[in-house]
């Protein structure tokens, strides 16, 4: 049996996430899972067994965001991994919702928050004998895939909006959250490649699952649901059911387990995609990401601002 690792998850009370949390549990594997409500919270802790845990966070929020990564350093304990998982979006809302720290709430939740715990936990994950970084991205990214060939692509300009606090990375306007979803799956990307820029040896994993359309209310599309709840509803049944585009929630989850345990992994940044090839056939493997999410120059100056944002 593979070592028994000890984990840090966000985005695990729901979705892909809990279900591949839950199939970590099931080998035994210590997990520590960030919650941003008492709610969800109570909800997780009916699953989590053993030494694993809950600690209370809300991403939106880099207070507490720093405030778990402080408490963590203090009581030095080892990480082996860190599964940044977590996503918002809230695409159909034409108005722009803001963070605690006065940020477009995407780019607070899906990036910001994520880079802040990176730059507290570093020193516990490296402390790992295998350390591993694990970040889900998205194909939107990529204005010549599929998703992100629709609406506004994804592109960061000269991050002037983000240094502003403006409602769009790149500073243009309206607000789009649609394409504000895609810049910070290009942002998670970005990160991943600064982070395996400094630190070659760690694997820094993003990976795209794919159109995943669960049955039911809550879950990564939620948000949109309230801007458009017959839309959506449309939306799902056409592309899950009738034209069979989309990936299953086990399956993925699946996917995302083998890249937290693999051990055939390579150092340093790498990307997979769950490639769509025919209806309900998808092909996993690993992918270039867009020349932008290559653009190492500019994965430095994403992070130096990004920091500038956190600290």
């Amino acid at each position: 049996m593979a070592d028994l690792q000890h984990w840090l998850i966000t985005g695990a009370s729901s979705g892909i996430g809990r279900l591949a949390a839950e199939r970590l549990q099931q080998q035994g594997h210590r997990l520590t899972v960030i919650c941003r409500s008492q709610q969800r919270a109570d909800q997780t802790l009916g699953w989590l067994t053993g030494e694993s845990r809950v600690l209370l966070a809300d991403l939106a929020d880099l207070d507490q965001v720093q405030a778990i990564g402080h408490a963590l350093l203090e009581k030095d304990e080892a990480l082996d991994g860190l599964l940044l998982n977590a996503g918002l979006q809230y695409a159909g809302h034409r108005q722009v919702r803001w963070s605690a720290q006065g940020l477009e709430l995407t780019i607070a939740v899906n990036h910001l928050a994520h880079q802040r715990l990176v730059m507290d936990l570093l020193p516990l994950l490296l402390r790992s004998h295998a350390p591993r970084l694990v970040i889900t991205a998205s194909e939107v990214h990529n204005p010549a895939s599929g998703g992100g060939r629709v609406g506004r692509p994804a592109g960061l300009g000269d991050l002037s909006g983000l240094k502003k606090h403006s409602e769009m990375v790149n500073g243009e306007r309206p607000f789009d959250a649609d394409k504000a979803y895609k810049d910070s799956k290009l942002c998670n990307l970005l990160m991943g490649r600064h982070l395996a820029e400094r630190h070659p040896q760690l694997p820094v994993i993003c990976w795209s699952p794919g159109l995943v359309i669960p049955r039911g209310r809550d879950g990564f599309f939620r948000n949109s649901r309230e801007a458009n709840p017959l839309g959506q509803a449309l939306f799902g049944f056409v592309a899950r059911d009738l034209l069979r585009l989309t990936e299953h929630p086990q399956r993925a989850a699946e996917l995302l387990e083998r890249l937290v345990l693999d051990p055939a992994m390579p150092s340093g940044f790498s990307y997979w995609s769950n490639t769509l090839l025919a209806p309900g056939r998808h092909r996993f493997e690993r992918a270039e990401t867009s020349a932008e999410a290559a653009d190492e120059a500019k994965a430095a100056r994403l992070w130096q601002v990004s920091e500038q944002l956190v600290v």
